[in-house]
């Protein structure tokens, strides 16, 4: 057991060094931006162009996973986000696009192949597990603005690079003490999995409401915290009043991992996803018809919920997966996540700019909440982690 938390501990810190290199370098862009001359359109480039790296890069990261070796291949993940980030200091300023690009692909190799094993490691309280798993990889997305904007600002913008290749440094040092399971052939040429079966994933059909639970959740997530701030600023709350707000939402969403993972190993998975994504949906309705304290209230509990869901939807993928399948299945659920995080804030955008901000959370929660129905009855998601 104490074998397999150090696994967790060293899985858990991959995971912190995909959310911290994204965020600590995307969070500091605006500074970046004025210093080469930049505009809005590029900072957005540059946000963008890391998650399209990693919605196309870790189904294939999945499948070489399941055919090469997990550890493998999470340590040429860390190799390519290493590199990535160094490569910053080699180039001109102006090429960061391409430097994000990379850093994407290594960080594609790191998420599924880390979910995978936390997923293989603990069949048993695979709930609990994944909830210490996204709680600190969830922390880079909390430590990683401040402790960019003190590298900025103390040491320059280069400096969040050495930062970020120090930690993966650091975590694929570690991952040599991962067991090794580098396959090479399958022994059995019938269980090998083919880049066709790994594209097959996507569309198996009994998996489809597990992919449209992670779209929807991601669709939340991305409205709390992408647009919150936006209705915050719209009802006159400060800068420092309206990150107060975000940051309450945002540590209800680290805390609950742990504890909703922890349910959902003693009762019905199926139960825990439900009702986290009904409180989600709920609270993103209820947002902009408040403020004050209960808006704190409805934020806390929206961010209970897409916590909720985003913990167990990793457990029930995990024990969903067929043999051989888990590398491109997990793959597979985690380019579903990065589309829902793509595609969210433009639809709310474009609801918010054509009828208002109220119209793009009530019908985005609405359309969550019609979801739960024809979810609940799904045979998929009444599959429970060992």
């Amino acid at each position: 057991m104490r074998t397999r938390f150090l696994y967790l501990a060293i899985l858990s810190l991959s995971g912190f060094v995909t959310s911290f290199g994204a965020h600590i370098v995307a969070t500091n862009l605006p500074a970046y931006a004025d210093t080469v001359g930049a505009g809005a359109l590029t900072i957005g480039v540059l946000i963008a162009v890391y998650d399209f790296a990693e919605l196309f890069a870790k189904p294939a990261a999945g499948f070489l996973a399941d055919r090469a070796g997990m550890r493998l291949v999470l340590l040429i993940g860390l190799l390519v986000f290493m590199g990535g980030s160094l490569l910053f200091l080699a180039v001109n300023p102006h090429l960061l696009v391409l430097v994000r690009f990379v850093q994407g692909l290594g960080a594609a190799a790191l998420s599924t192949v880390s979910i995978s094993l936390v997923a293989r490691y603990f069949e048993r309280a695979r709930g609990r597990a994944f909830g210490i798993y996204n709680a600190v990889k969830g922390a880079g997305y909390v430590i990683a603005p401040a402790a960019g904007g003190f590298l900025a600002h103390a040491f320059g913008f280069r400096m969040i690079f050495v930062v970020s290749a120090a930690i993966a440094a650091v975590t694929f040092a570690l991952s040599f003490m991962l067991p090794s399971d580098d396959l090479g052939a399958l022994d059995d040429d019938d269980d090998d999995i083919s880049f066709g079966d790994a594209l097959r994933v996507f569309t198996n059909r009994a998996l489809l409401p597990l992919y449209s639970v992670i779209v929807v959740n991601m669709f939340l997530v991305g409205i709390l915290f992408g647009f919150l701030p936006v209705y915050l600023h719209g009802i006159g709350y400060s800068t420092t009043q309206s990150g107060a707000v975000v940051s309450v939402a945002t540590a209800a969403y680290l805390v609950i991992q742990p504890a909703a993972g922890w349910l959902a190993d003693r009762y019905d998975t199926r139960v825990t996803v439900l009702v986290g994504l009904c409180l989600a949906a709920v609270g993103i309705v209820l947002t902009t018809f408040a403020s004050g304290w209960p808006l704190i209230v409805i934020v806390v509990a929206a961010g209970i919920g897409v916590g909720t869901v985003w913990t167990n939807t990793d457990a029930l993928v995990g024990a969903a997966a067929g043999p051989n399948r888990l590398g491109a299945t997990i793959g597979a659920a985690q380019s579903f996540k990065e589309f829902g995080d793509m595609v969210g804030p433009l639809v709310v955008g474009l609801l918010t700019q054509m009828f208002g901000i109220r119209s793009g959370f009530v019908t985005c929660g609405v359309v969550a909440l019609a979801l739960i129905v024809p979810l609940a009855r799904s045979s998929t998601l009444r599959v429970r982690p060992s």
